[in-house]
């Protein structure tokens, strides 16, 4: 007898058939659904995507849109030229990464090989500049300025350069016209990395991998509208890549053309008037410091007063934006971005902030109106200020007597205005304010004129400067508290000093805070922008503009064009009396106060102007000089860092951008026809039916021209003043303006009572 079954199987044999059997059928029950998925239920999808893979794109890149003055000339604009790239994808797949090949082609490009192979590496956190931050899957361009010869050496021996092309492509240029460099305001182009392709990729204006985008300045702020549409061609190819036919095709779309309200002729001309003065300022001597000035960076704005519209943006250092055309190499980056550098980059017309010195007494004189004092009361202009056992002098010890609040803002008078500010501490409670809201008329004020906050110039990365107001005060304590707590000392140097009485009240209004912010000092911070935005309100009439540069907006083939109107930000917060009292005491500071010697022989009774110096104190640095002026159709504003008082360093320069403007010869007399722009410019330039802008032509340099047309000037003296001026007995002193206390390299004295 035996166990077996006839079938000859164990029980446990049957047992493991059956799991076999079930893990068959199971299987065969997951494929067979999968397949309903992929089918049926996906099926339409996965054919589209399926079909996808049979199509191949050819990008053909948009032609970038052109930038131009105000009169049409292109400032910034594209050229054809032999551009040499380079396929990652390629190189990465021979064994030495392509060294060979790039090494090769650096001889060929008489290029260093180093120079070559950075350019193509991908930058990352630990690479720094030079380094491709594109797309790995886009060609690298290597140079923009290969010659003929060489792009036909390399296309001839292309089995010698696998992954090498060397084709001619348009490629911007920023073209400087009559030396106008506008760096600043124009900006550049790098190519587009793939998380901006990931983010803009559901929105209206996606980017392709071709695309170079705007990174500063105008090529950023309207890059949407200059871009314009890449155009992209699908073919429809075999498993082999063999072309079978064509799928679709969208034709490139040319970018718009930026019309801008820059004129390059008077650009040139504050390029080099800012430049000019910086270098006058270095060769002149610092008593203060025992060194000459540094002058190391300054700014100048030209706006027309009526509209906001800027004629003339510039910034020093400056630099050549074309450094970036094509792949800035090592050596020019650590030139623009260096600790060495100045920081070219900067704009510093709406990026660079320092105190205001005197010019900010428009905004206290405001203030003081606003308080309930009266324009034509008698305030003591005395030699000093005595607030708790410390002692504030006038400038030079002067003393004017009592004097209105337009005579103090004409002569600049410090103790009038140190008294105000100390007076309104004073009823609004002191360090302890009375319950309630204390008025903080003078801080108001400020808000009101648009300061502590961006313009909205169309520029990007405008910074917005600084009212240390109370509200500023107690976030800024909060932020520094535990620094200041740790390194103050009562019985310390002066930084350690500061430190220990922030620690136990830097965030209270101490009475030394009010009066140093009410002429301008203190922790107070604006841009030239800010400057020339409020001095242009006081031209017009008190109303208050958005700068803005772009003027409007013409498609590629001049059917549409879309204006940009100037805006209104709102109204300065002052009456006609007082708004007549400050354009009054204004335009004594051209002829008998602070800004006269500068303007001797000035024609004030046909072309009214108006001024206000500013000599700016900045502890651990010199002083840093301002210079506001206005007449009824333009603003200028020019600051200058670590180069004395406003009308010494400046005011020379701000006359000559006057003259070019006017036409205003040595002599006082006005030629009309040599007047760059005695008017500002209204409309648009001309616009042919086929969309190309008729472009008036430039001299080479605007410069040369206006001083060749003058006769050499009988210099700036009390001897030499308009008609109706009469000589100021200390005017001549003002560009050594100081105060008498300050020690060397140290910010006025800080009352902190």
């Amino acid at each position: 007898m035996t166990n077996i079954p006839e079938t000859g199987r164990t029980p446990r044999v049957q047992i493991r058939l059956v799991v076999i059997q079930i893990l068959v059928l199971s299987l065969l029950g997951t494929l067979g659904g999968r397949l309903w998925y992929l089918q049926i239920r996906n099926g339409q999808e996965y054919a589209k995507e399926a079909s996808g893979n049979h199509v191949q794109q050819v990008v053909q890149p948009a032609v970038r849109g052109s930038i131009l003055d105000a009169r049409g000339v292109p400032i910034a604009d594209n050229e054809t030229r032999l551009v040499v790239s380079a396929s990652r994808t390629d190189l990465m797949k021979m064994k030495d990464d392509g060294k060979a090949v790039l090494t090769k082609l650096a001889g060929v490009l008489d290029m260093k090989p180093e120079d070559v192979i950075q350019k193509v590496r991908l930058c990352d956190a630990k690479t720094p500049q030079p380094c491709w931050n594109g797309s790995p899957y886009q060609p690298i361009p290597i140079t923009d300025e290969a010659t003929a010869k060489q792009a036909l050496q390399i296309r001839e021996r292309s089995e010698d350069f696998p992954g090498i092309s060397a084709e001619p492509e348009a490629v911007r240029r920023y073209a400087a016209p009559g030396k106008a460099n506008t760096a600043q305001v124009l900006g550049y182009l790098s190519p587009v990395t793939d998380a901006e392709i990931t983010q803009a990729k559901d929105s209206s204006s996606p980017y392709l991998r071709s695309d170079q985008v705007g990174r500063s300045g105008l090529e950023r702020q309207y890059d949407k509208e200059l871009r314009g549409k890449a155009g992209v061609t699908r073919y429809e190819v075999d498993n082999l890549g063999r072309v079978i036919g064509k799928a679709k095709s969208d034709a490139a779309q040319s970018g718009s053309n930026l019309v801008t309200s820059i004129d390059s002729r008077v650009q040139r001309v504050a390029e080099y008037e800012l430049d000019t003065a910086m270098k006058t300022a270095r060769q002149q001597f610092d008593k203060i410091t025992g060194e000459n000035y540094k002058a190391d960076s300054g700014a100048v704005v030209v706006m027309e007063a009526k509209t906001g519209r800027i004629v003339s943006m510039a910034s020093a250092p400056t630099y050549d934006p074309n450094a970036w055309v094509g792949g800035i190499s090592a050596k020019d980056y650590k030139a623009l971005t260096g600790k060495n550098s100045d920081y070219p980059l900067l704009n510093r017309a709406i990026q660079g902030q320092s105190a205001p010195g005197s010019t900010f007494k428009v905004v206290s004189t405001a203030a003081a109106v606003e308080a309930g004092y009266e324009w034509d009361g008698g305030y003591p202009c005395t030699s000093s200020y005595s607030v708790g056992g410390q002692v504030f002098k006038n400038f030079e010890g002067e003393n004017f007597g009592p004097i209105s609040l337009g005579r103090a803002l004409e002569v600049s008078c410090d103790t009038v205005f140190y008294g105000l500010a100390d007076n309104e501490w004073k009823k609004d409670g002191g360090i302890n304010p009375k319950k309630g809201e204390p008025k903080d008329y003078f801080f108001k004020a400020a808000h009101q004129f648009g300061l502590g906050k961006e313009t909205g110039v169309d520029l990007p990365n405008e910074v917005t400067g600084r009212v240390p107001d109370r509200q500023w005060k107690q976030s800024y304590w909060k932020a520094n508290k535990d620094v200041w707590c740790k390194t103050g000392k009562k019985d310390g140097d002066y930084v350690q000093k500061i430190a220990y009485e922030n620690c136990l009240e830097g965030n209270k209004m101490r009475e030394g805070d009010e009066i140093n912010y009410s002429i301008g000092q203190g922790d107070t911070l604006v841009t030239p922008i800010q400057e020339a935005m409020i001095y242009g309100a006081l031209a017009n009439g008190g109303t208050i503009h958005t700068p803005t540069i772009g003027k409007a907006i013409v498609s590629a083939d001049g059917k549409t064009v879309q204006e940009i109107k100037p805006k209104v930000k709102g109204k300065l917060p002052i009456s006609k009396d007082t708004l007549k009292g400050m354009n009054s005491a204004l335009e004594g500071v051209v002829t008998r106060g602070t800004a006269a010697w500068k303007f001797g022989g000035w024609p004030q009774d046909k072309i009214t102007l108006h001024a206000k110096t500013g000599t700016a104190e900045v502890y651990g640095k010199q002083t840093t000089s301002w210079f506001a002026t206005y007449t009824k159709d333009y603003t200028v504003v020019m600051t200058i860092a670590q180069a004395g008082t406003g009308s010494g360093a400046s005011g020379e320069a701000v006359r000559n951008i006057y003259n070019a403007l006017y036409g205003v010869q040595a002599d006082g007399s006005i030629d009309k026809s040599k007047a760059l722009l005695p008017t500002p410019q209204k409309g648009l330039p001309k616009i042919q039916t086929d969309g190309s802008i008729d472009t008036p032509e430039i001299s080479k340099d605007p410069v040369k021209d206006l001083q060749a047309s003058e006769s050499p000037s009988p210099g700036a003296t009390d001897q030499q003043l308009p008609a109706g001026t009469t000589p100021s007995p200390t005017a001549s002193s003002r560009n050594t303006r100081r105060r008498t206390d300050r020690p060397k390299k140290r910010r006025g004295t800080r009352i902190l009572t």
